[in-house]
């Protein structure tokens, strides 16, 4: 197991077998984004996604109390712009894109932006005092695209609607009812129910898992998601085959291909 912190341990790292974990850890502020932690957070999921060793990586909150509250906004309106924007859809895009599953072991409150980031996650365990709930309309906020589309997906549009109307708390029992999240553990179980199932999918074929999640950001990504299933087939399984060699060789040496080599 190797362990590292960045920005005085705002986000921790450490990797069991094929498991890359990664805790929000603000704990203080209800493991909120601020703009440092989501620079974090993004390069230590792509870091997870090169690391061939990496199988599974887990995302979850320090503490008992919070998976994550969302943002921390302490800016006005004048101070934002495209260049200091919070990066949060970008952490969403590269957890749905990234061909390995990502697991959201929820210990606590999963409050708007921190809502939407366990619906963008794979899969989802969650202890039974976990608190599932959007707040925009409260709050002056909203969230339009992953945090909605995804939710639809989920749970279903009157579902989906009654959590950004009514803003109301869901336990996790209720959760788990609604098709929220995946499985609901004891308090305490939540590291080993949540290992357990990691090392389960750690055991599966990397390839054939990578797949299957793209064909899903495939339907839900448009262009850019069919664009990723079909970069991935390039290069695991046409660069592979006698008509790829074949035309790049009559390529290289200025002649026609033989196609009686490849052709069917």
């Amino acid at each position: 197991m190797t362990d590292k912190s960045t920005d005085e341990s705002c986000l921790l790292t450490h990797t069991v077998g094929g498991v890359r974990w990664i805790t929000m850890n603000r704990p203080n502020n209800g493991n909120s984004f601020n703009p440092e932690m989501l620079r974090l957070l993004k390069g230590a999921l792509e870091d997870a996604r090169i690391e061939r060793a990496v199988r599974v990586v887990v995302l979850t909150g320090a503490g008992d109390r919070f998976f994550c509250l969302g943002g921390e906004h302490g800016e006005t309106s004048a101070e934002l712009d495209y260049a200091t924007v919070m990066a949060v859809v970008d952490v969403y895009q590269l957890i749905d894109q990234m061909p390995k599953p990502v697991i959201a072991a929820v210990n606590g409150y999963a409050v708007g932006g921190g809502h939407v980031l366990q619906v963008m996650c794979d899969l989802t365990i969650a202890t039974q005092s976990a608190i599932f709930r959007q707040v925009g309309p409260m709050v002056g906020s909203f969230d339009a695209g992953f945090g909605t589309w995804y939710l639809e997906d989920l749970i279903g549009r009157k579902r989906a609607k009654e959590m950004w109307f009514l803003n109301e708390k869901l336990t996790a029992d209720q959760a788990l009812a609604f098709g929220l999240v995946n499985r609901v553990v004891p308090d305490g179980e939540l590291v080993e129910q949540t290992t357990a199932l990691a090392e389960t999918l750690a055991q599966r074929g990397a390839q054939a898992l990578a797949a299957v999640k793209l064909s899903f950001a495939a339907r839900t990504g448009g262009a850019g998601g069919f664009s990723r299933v079909a970069h991935d087939l390039l290069l695991r399984d046409y660069l592979q085959t006698e008509e790829s060699a074949e035309l790049q060789a009559a390529f290289n040496a200025r002649r026609p291909p033989d196609q009686g080599r490849f052709w069917r």
